[in-house]
């Protein structure tokens, strides 16, 4: 099912051209989700579209949502689908966070 949901959340993001993709494999270092996606948005409009694209996919596919954050301003839009959590963030944002060096290279995963 975490497969599943995590290719649900990569289509999506792909669909409205996010860019720069990553995907963390966490499950030996959270207790939160399983898989942390990164992706970069080239504006606040298109971040609250790909975030919009995304929720209908998840909802689409009759995946859970347990939350999203930061819609209003679209700096950064965290959604959490549980076992998957999707970081939607504008290239600065994701410049000055570094998400990727927080979590280490040893998560990295492939899509």
């Amino acid at each position: 099912m975490d497969s599943d949901l995590k290719t649900i959340c990569v289509d999506a993001l792909n669909d409205l051209k996010a860019q720069n993709i990553l995907i963390l494999d966490i499950r030996d270092t959270s207790v939160f989700a399983d898989w942390l996606i990164i992706s970069t948005a080239s504006s606040s409009r298109n971040a609250k579209a790909i975030a919009n694209k995304l929720i209908e996919s998840i909802k689409l596919h009759q995946r859970k949502l347990v939350g999203i954050e930061g819609q209003d301003e679209c700096e950064w839009i965290l959604v959490d689908c549980g076992d998957v959590v999707v970081n939607i963030m504008q290239k600065d944002t994701r410049e000055f966070y570094d998400l990727e060096s927080l979590w280490g290279e040893k998560t990295l995963a492939s899509a």
